[in-house]
């Protein structure tokens, strides 16, 4: 069991939540103050996505995340900014001709993806460690070997951590060769991402097959979406592990009930607590993590 637990919160994501929830952060200043909210509930690290201010979907805007980071920044709170770089791998099979991209496509290179963490450095950015069948349909999320050792290098070079997403075993299996080819530094943080249809499911058996195969020294945490959020939240600390809530997994805190972030991060600290186990601050989270201290 893990004594000592950093709390994530993902506080949008890029997901067809807007209009299925009233209160989705869609703007920069409304996923600031997400991402605020869940730091003075108690998580360490607030995990961000943008999008577009219009419509509400998702985007890869580097002003937009210039926006967000600059009004978490100046806010003076101490959290830690985890930005996700897994926006941009999302491909669509086209209904009459699979070798032309469909609608939904969002494909572009390793660096690409990283535009606006080289503009931004922050503590923490994502790297989805596989290719995946994101949903039913015919949509992909593409990251190949060969675009994750140029995403891994680049990330190594300019100094941030990178959060090694694994939706499947596969994933880890692929990370691991990385961390032996000198692409990642120790120690190693490796997030769990359970439930996503079709990757590995939100169950106790697939989290404790990822841990056991973790390499000596690494730090990992674990989620489950929807219903299965809480559940995994107390799977994660049995098992050694840190934990991630928010409504980028989940948009509800009890049945018929709508979750804000802040009180899907109070309810998970709640657990930590009722566990006898100990929330860290975003201070210790990052000694915990091996990041460089706070300018």
């Amino acid at each position: 069991m893990n004594s000592e637990v950093i709390i994530t919160c993902a506080v949008t994501g890029a997901g067809d939540t807007v209009g299925r929830h009233p209160a989705i952060p869609v703007t920069p200043a409304q996923i600031a103050d997400a991402a605020l909210e869940a730091a003075r509930a108690g998580a360490a690290v607030a995990h961000i996505h943008v999008r577009n201010p219009e419509t509400g979907k998702f985007s890869r805007d580097p002003a937009l995340y210039a926006d967000v980071v600059e009004r978490i920044r100046a806010s003076n709170t101490d959290v830690i900014i985890n930005l996700t770089a897994g926006m941009g791998g999302d491909f669509e099979l086209g209904e009459a001709d699979p070798r032309v991209a469909g609608p939904n496509t969002d494909l572009v290179g390793p660096l690409e993806r990283l535009v606006h963490v080289e503009a931004l450095r922050p503590e923490i950015c994502t790297l989805d460690c596989g290719t995946l069948n994101f949903g039913d349909g015919n949509m992909i999320y593409i990251s190949t070997p060969d675009y994750l050792r140029a995403g891994a290098a680049r990330i190594q070079q300019i100094g941030v951590k990178p959060e090694l997403e694994i939706f499947d075993t596969g994933h880890l299996w692929f990370a691991k060769q990385m961390l032996a080819e000198g692409l990642l530094d120790a120690p190693p943080l490796f997030q769990f991402c359970l439930g996503i249809p079709w990757g590995a499911p939100a169950d106790t058996v697939s989290m404790k097959a990822m841990a056991d195969n973790l390499p000596a020294g690494a730090v990992w945490a674990g989620f489950g979406i929807g219903r299965t959020q809480m559940p995994m939240v107390a799977q994660a600390v049995l098992l050694g592990g840190h934990v991630r809530v928010g409504l980028e997994d989940n948009l509800y805190l009890d049945r018929g009930v709508f979750a804000s972030n802040g009180s899907l991060v109070a309810r998970a600290a709640k657990i930590v607590e009722l566990m006898g186990a100990r929330v860290l601050t975003p201070a210790e989270a990052r000694r915990k993590l091996g990041l460089r201290p706070r300018n």
